[in-house]
């Protein structure tokens, strides 16, 4: 047994209570737990003593101080189970081994480490009976029961439990605050504190974003500064009214918002409110703030979606009766080896033929064999749209830009974005509006009518016209460096004319299609009306077909197509052929398609000159040439014939 073990305990009590009054005084935390443990353990003249906290969910003691002989022991923790603190926790009483206390606790691993004798120990407890710690003692030597021991023990463990109430009570309070800081940063409207001198003293995380600027850039600086003139006035407005509420209702709606800008100076117009509230005696008050522009813009989506939404069911009912490209001539499949080839790309398209050719059908051939088939294919005629809307529908306004503008409207071009647009009759374009879609399709950008904001757009066109862009051009009523724009991928769509049995195969799918929707059943194809079909020129192509098909189907008797009252005159079996006018030298070579189109060109003017250039009526070249007037305005249109100015 050594010197320790023999020595008689030594306890002063009132050397123990300046101990515990005089050395925790200035400490606080760590500090004090520290000094409180090295003081008990002096004052008690024992071996050892720690303070700890206690993790209910675990049932584990975290050491909050432990002193050992002569120094500290750190980050000391352990499971209670088996061990003297046990009974202390669980019994909430306090527990006293005066002797043998490695016998009685066997499971304890570190009671024979630290040569235990004896053991005392008390439970910490908070204000409503919950455990928060203990504070304990050991000894290498036995402790006999001594009341004053006891007392001791208590008086420390009353400042124990002072302190750690203190300090779980700050914990909450950074618990709370840390929660409030994370529930105010955590949302979508910027919220900014200010002071009774609108100096910004707080903002939150969606403050920064609305301002541009960290939040060392906004503390301290005067809110006025992030407002335009207006703002600022209504802001002050505002204020003054606050001022004369009564307590609990100082708080406003800014009717009409706030105009401010971010810290490069950028505008923005935001929804807002204030109130005020004081604290130690000072005035703050409260401003959120929510940018509109950001709402505005999640309504412009809508609307895109609601106005490709329409667009596309216009586009749906437009195909309802065909939406296959049909036929195998050789003329038709090499147009489809080149709709292969350029598909994939983003080159430009400009797609030429005769009124009639299938031109949008093409179109939508590129688009759904490109990269964008998953955006949508947005269409627009531009000869179907009066000249003075084309650039509103086009490229979009702004609300009050015209008369009759009374909302906001995106135009194609926005519409389509990230997918293809496809403008036919390119040709009927005006003049002025030719140079603002060559900066569409040099940059990518365009103004909305109305607006001095710049848009940027990803679109690839489609372009498709029956016109001699070419011919245009030298004319002056074509852009040429717009021609050579759009001209960088030229596909031109035979005539039905020129595609052989592929008008059998048309003629047979309308008919299935129109006798199908009208509840008919029709015969097959003989071959008197097979050749019907292919001896006609089809001056409208598959337009003409259709229409030809459709009213053939309508007039339908015993499942026969009625062709009689369904194909123009000229067609009719033993019907008189109105005259024409023939070119003036003819043989008997095979002409070239070229050729042929002159042909028809030089008889048409020629038809047009001798009738003093009148289509119509009785005395009109439409009836000289055996035609209807609107195929024969049509052809005039595909072949560039216009009358000469006087």
């Amino acid at each position: 047994m050594n010197d320790r073990q023999r020595a008689p305990r030594n306890v002063d009590e009132q050397a123990a209570l300046r101990a515990v009054v005089e050395g925790t005084a200035g400490d606080t935390g760590v500090e004090f737990f520290a000094a409180l443990v090295k003081n008990l353990a002096r004052a008690l003249d024992v071996h050892g003593a720690w303070v700890t906290e206690y993790l209910e969910d675990q049932r584990r003691l975290r050491a909050l101080a432990f002193w050992l002989g002569e120094a500290f022991v750190p980050d000391y923790e352990y499971d209670i189970e088996g061990t003297p603190c046990a009974p202390v926790i669980t019994e909430l009483r306090l527990l006293h081994v005066p002797d043998r206390v490695v016998e009685l606790f066997p499971e304890d691993p570190d009671l024979p480490k630290l040569s235990a004798v004896s053991y005392m120990g008390i439970p910490l407890l908070d204000l409503d009976g919950r455990v928060l710690g203990h504070l304990a003692v050991l000894d290498t030597r036995s402790m006999p029961e001594d009341p004053r021991l006891f007392d001791l023990l208590r008086i420390f463990a009353n400042r124990a439990v002072a302190e750690l109430r203190r300090l779980r009570a700050e914990r909450a309070v950074r618990e709370r605050e840390e929660k409030l800081g994370l529930l105010v940063d955590s949302a979508m409207d910027a919220i900014v504190e200010l002071n009774h001198e609108l100096d910004i003293t707080r903002a939150n995380t969606a403050a920064e974003q609305l301002f541009g600027c960290g939040r060392d850039a906004l503390v301290d600086r005067p809110i006025t500064e992030l407002l335009s003139q207006k703002g600022k006035e209504k802001l002050s407005r505002v204020m003054d009214e606050l001022e004369e509420r009564r307590q609990g209702e100082r708080y406003l709606w800014v009717a009409g918002g706030l105009a401010a800008c971010n810290d490069n100076g950028e505008p923005f117009h935001a929804e807002a409110t204030v109130s005020t509230f004081e604290m130690g005696g000072q005035e703050f008050y409260t401003l959120i703030l929510r940018n509109v522009n950001d709402r505005l813009e999640a309504e412009r989506r809508i609307q895109r979606l609601e106005e490709q939404t329409a667009y596309l069911r216009e586009e749906i009912n437009a195909l309802r009766q065909f939406d296959r490209i049909l036929g195998t001539s050789p003329a038709l499949l090499s147009v489809l080896k080149e709709v292969d080839q350029v598909s994939v790309t983003d080159t430009t398209v400009l797609i030429l033929g005769e009124t009639g050719t299938g031109k949008e059908l093409i179109a939508r051939a590129i688009h759904e064999g490109s990269r964008r088939r998953r955006a949508p294919l947005i269409n627009l005629n531009c000869a179907a749209i009066p000249a003075n809307l084309i650039e509103s529908e086009l490229f979009g306004h702004e609300r009050g830009a015209f008369t009759g503008a009374t909302q906001r409207r995106d135009g194609r071009f926005t519409v389509a974005d990230g997918g293809t647009l496809f403008l036919d009759e390119v040709g009927e374009l005006p003049l002025e509006l030719q140079g603002k879609l060559l900066r569409v399709l040099q940059g990518g950008e365009f103004e909305p009518v109305g607006s001095a904001r710049t848009r940027k757009v990803d679109v690839r066109l489609i372009a498709a016209t029956n016109r001699d862009l070419k011919a245009e051009t030298a004319e002056g009523r074509f852009r040429e460096d717009l021609f050579y724009r759009l001209n960088v991928f030229p596909i031109r769509l035979p005539a039905l004319r020129e595609r052989g049995d592929d008008v059998v195969e048309l003629a047979a799918e309308f008919a299935r299609r129109f006798a199908h929707d009208m509840g008919k059943e029709l015969e097959p194809f003989d071959e008197v009306v097979k050749q019907r079909l292919r001896s006609y020129a089809w001056p409208g192509n598959i337009r003409e077909l259709q229409n030809v098909i459709e009213r053939a189907v309508i007039t339908a008797r015993s499942g026969r197509l009625d062709f009689d009252r369904a194909l123009p005159e000229s067609t009719r079996a033993g019907a008189r052929t109105p005259p024409t006018i023939a070119p003036a030298e003819s043989d008997d070579r095979i002409r070239t398609a070229d050729e042929m189109r002159d042909l028809e060109r030089a008889n048409i003017v020629r038809a047009l000159e001798a009738c003093g250039w009148k289509v119509a009526g009785h005395e009109g070249a439409a009836r000289r040439l055996g035609l209807n007037p609107s195929t024969l305005n049509s052809r005039m249109n595909a072949l560039g014939i216009r009358r000469p100015q006087r």
